[in-house]
């Protein structure tokens, strides 16, 4: 199914950054169709779901990083977090590796943290889906 997710998104990022969009994080463009694939593979809920998995995700290697201690990264936290080890099937595995390209691309931009990114799509998700996203101003 084909969602609108990349405009709804873009949508976020513009009351997030402001207009014009020269002003944005260069990685932004890169983001958006890595995200837009975790919506079109999983639907607008379980989408929903997994933008705040790894927002989660993202705070568990963001403080194992910051306390030194041992970090098993993103996608593993991301795994349980979202319980894709769970169902394995073919659009869980299209949101998993989209989720990992957006994080690895996100992470090489200094001047925007990752989870922006994630709280951006999980409000587009709840936009789209009437549904509210969970802490959606919770990120440490």
């Amino acid at each position: 199914m084909t969602y609108d997710f990349g405009l709804r998104f873009t949508q976020e990022l513009g009351n997030r950054f402001g207009s014009p969009t020269g002003s944005w994080p260069a990685t932004a463009e890169r983001v958006t169709p890595f995200l837009a694939i975790v919506v079109d593979a999983l639907g607008v809920d379980d989408g929903l779901r997994w933008f705040e998995a790894a927002r989660e995700a993202h705070r568990r290697v963001t403080d194992a990083e910051s306390e030194h201690s041992y970090n098993f990264g993103f996608a593993h936290y991301l795994d349980m977090a979202a319980g894709a080890y769970e169902d394995v099937t073919v659009p869980v595995v299209a949101a998993f590796e989209a989720m990992k390209g957006a994080y690895e691309v996100a992470r090489r931009e200094d001047s925007v943290d990752v989870d922006v990114y994630f709280e951006c799509a999980a409000q587009a998700c709840s936009r789209m889906g009437g549904v509210a996203p969970a802490a959606a101003g919770a990120a440490g």
